[in-house]
């Protein structure tokens, strides 16, 4: 089997740090081709990265009979627009999260690519991640019990900064910070514990009028009766990240961003295991689209599985009423 060509549309941090390296690296693919809104940042992550082809436009790398598949790393307002062309244009599309800042075209993307016979991923890499596997079969292996409930705390300093700059924008962003970070925790317990079939309370403040949110505090329950709660804070005093899954003979706890040891409290002992993140991180995330590509595999991250946390925040963020409940029909 050939290697899967990869383009690539975007050329900001995430590109720069986490995902471009791994989409030129991992086995079974190459990134081949990258495209940006504008053409000299394309063209200069090119000259930096050794890319062979930079687009003039973004939908001239989507067209091109160069590429196979493309990775859409842009501001999620521009998610959904980019995803409709490459749908159309017949080819396999990775989008990073979250697939899109509303809900309702993010239902539309996952459509669009059902109907074309498409696969349609998107980057909640943590799926991947071997420390979160380590947990995955913790919980699968029964040695403490079933779960009974998770707990997350995340609270980070404010922060201003022009990498944070689209995301504290309410017409890019409209969730702020908690739909760019807090999404990768609640899409990763969708992947642990099951998925969220009701978010049975939520609360969201902002600093100023228009702004967007600084606080939010929800409680949601898994399918299987899993009690749920979460609080995060983007103007906190000091850095917190910690997770909690209590289970009828023990715990686990861990970090969703920070590459803290995995603690597993059993039988009056603590065990503590510390697993290193790959680098780039999201290395086994593209080498699992790659296998999906080239060998049918299935991989963790997909349109379906995304969309069940785009209807989460969804939920947190604008009330039960946003439509948790109706959209839960089978896997959505």
């Amino acid at each position: 089997m050939t290697d899967i060509r990869w383009g690539m549309i975007g050329v900001g941090a995430v590109a720069e740090r986490k995902s471009g390296p791994a989409f030129a690296n991992a086995v079974g693919g190459r990134l081949v081709a990258v495209a940006a809104r504008r053409p000299e940042a394309a063209a200069d992550y090119a000259d930096r990265h050794g890319i062979g082809r930079v687009y003039a436009t973004p939908a001239a790398l989507i067209e091109s009979a160069e590429v196979d598949a493309v990775y859409i790393a842009t501001p999620p307002s521009s998610h959904a627009a980019l995803g409709e062309l490459v749908a159309r244009a017949g080819k396999p599309c990775c989008i990073e999260k979250p697939m899109s800042v509303r809900l309702h075209e993010a239902e539309a993307l996952v459509l669009a690519f059902e109907r074309a016979g498409l696969p349609l991923f998107v980057s909640y890499y943590r799926r991947s991640l071997p420390r979160f596997a380590y947990v995955r079969d913790l919980l699968r292996e029964g040695r403490l019990g079933s779960p009974t409930s998770i707990e997350w705390r995340l609270a980070r300093p404010a922060s201003a900064g022009t990498g944070n700059a689209w995301r504290l924008d309410p017409r890019e962003a409209p969730g702020g910070l908690f739909e760019d970070l807090a999404c990768h925790g609640l899409d990763l317990f969708d992947d642990l514990l099951g998925a969220i079939t009701a978010v049975e309370d939520a609360h969201c403040s902002t600093h100023a009028p228009g702004a967007v949110p600084d606080r939010v505090e929800a409680r949601w329950r898994h399918g299987a009766g899993i009690a749920g709660s979460g609080r995060w804070a983007f103007d906190a005093k000091e850095r917190v990240d910690r997770v909690r899954i209590a289970c009828a003979h023990g715990s686990i706890a861990f970090s969703v961003f920070d590459e803290q040891p995995i603690e597993v409290a059993s039988d009056g002992t603590c065990e503590s295991v510390f697993i290193a993140n790959p680098v780039p991180i999201q290395l086994p995330h593209v080498a699992n689209l790659n296998l999906a590509l080239r060998a049918g595999i299935a991989h963790p991250s997909t349109g379906r599985t995304a969309l069940r946390t785009a209807i989460v925040s969804e939920a947190i963020l604008h009330g039960p009423q946003a439509g948790l409940r109706h959209h839960h029909g089978g896997d959505a």
